[in-house]
């Protein structure tokens, strides 16, 4: 369920507080880790880029979570970001 007052957390802040800074480690070293670019790792954190699935997998064998744990994460907020601002009526049978 979506919250209604406020955007749900970027998976890439719950990346910087939960897991890195728990475990005292970098963006760099996470990067290096992960075999990917230090820039897709630091665009995550900074809310810039969104976790993809391959990512997700990445993430999930490393700090052993589920990759479905990032992708809700990313999902949550990417439904809450693109809320339309107008109402939509619901479809109704015609005769």
């Amino acid at each position: 369920m979506l919250p209604a007052n406020r955007i749900p957390t970027h998976p890439g802040e719950v990346l910087k507080e939960e897991f890195l800074l728990s475990l005292g480690m970098t963006q760099v070293a996470l990067a290096e880790h992960l075999g990917v670019p230090v820039q897709r790792i630091n665009e995550i954190v900074r809310g810039k880029r969104g976790v993809s699935p391959e990512t997700a997998w990445l993430l999930a064998q490393a700090f052993d979570t589920t990759p479905e744990f990032w992708l809700n994460l990313q999902a949550l907020h990417d439904l809450a970001v693109s809320r339309p601002k107008t109402r939509i009526r619901k479809v109704r049978k015609t005769a």
